[in-house]
């Protein structure tokens, strides 16, 4: 099993398992399908056509265009989809750079171009064995764009780091959490959970007090609440910096 190791702005080190072949050509056949029924579409449109234009030149001409979007198919599904497809979407991965950062369309153009090696001009085969004898699982699309595929069916807890949820829209409170370091919120954090799963008031209140210290403010909210808001407002600033 091959892991992708990465590491965050809060040097949290997370890992990914990296998605072996098997699933791969799943996913691959799942998309497969979606096309072989776009195709058969295609062609009830073509006949329909044929009704009315006798011109031969004239069905293609208006056939054409319709069929673009089965060629462009992997290349807009990443695109659109933050490198996944529909097949990759039901087997629950998703293709990411190596250092774990989101596919930019640079990377997926590369991919989407290689794919006439790895797949069809020599059946696929190039790709499956790229992938085979590759430490990270990478067809050769993969390694010229700096790609790997992912699984994300077992995403790492953030309750097991010093991340935070923190929604697009949140809007912080304590503009002054800075002053912790990521070590100062992970203490807070771990005695905070803790605390507040065996109902510790006393210690709730005395890690309340000494955060106010730190950050020398004094909120009118309860202990939990100051204590949540205060993960939260960490994760805030962090990840906008």
């Amino acid at each position: 099993m091959s892991n992708l190791q990465i590491n965050t702005t809060q040097n949290v080190n997370l890992d990914y398992k990296i998605v072996g072949i098997g699933e791969r050509i799943v996913a691959f056949l799942i998309d497969g399908f979606i096309l072989y029924m776009f195709v058969l579409l295609v062609n009830l449109i073509g006949d329909a056509i044929s009704y009315v234009y006798e011109d031969t030149w004239t069905q293609r001409g208006s056939v054409a265009p319709i069929s673009l979007p089965a060629m462009f198919y992997s290349l807009l599904m990443h695109s659109l989809f933050n490198g996944r497809t529909v097949g990759k979407m039901l087997m629950k991965m998703r293709v990411v750079r190596v250092d774990g950062a989101p596919v930019h369309w640079s990377n997926l153009l590369v991919r989407w171009m290689l794919r006439l090696v790895d797949i069809w001009i020599f059946l696929g085969s190039i790709g499956i064995l790229s992938i085979l004898f590759s430490d990270k699982r990478q067809r050769t699309g993969d390694a010229a764009a700096g790609t790997v595929v992912i699984s994300t069916k077992k995403k790492v807890k953030v309750s097991h780091t010093i991340l935070e949820e923190v929604e697009d829209k949140y809007e912080p409170t304590f503009t002054n959490v800075t002053l912790l370091t990521d070590k100062d919120v992970r203490l807070i954090k771990e005695t905070y959970h803790i605390a507040k799963q065996s109902s510790d008031f006393k210690t709730l209140k005395a890690l309340r007090e000494k955060v106010e210290t730190i950050l020398e403010t004094n909120s009118q909210l309860y202990d939990k609440q100051f204590l949540d808001t205060v993960l939260k407002d960490y994760n805030y600033y962090t990840q906008k910096m």
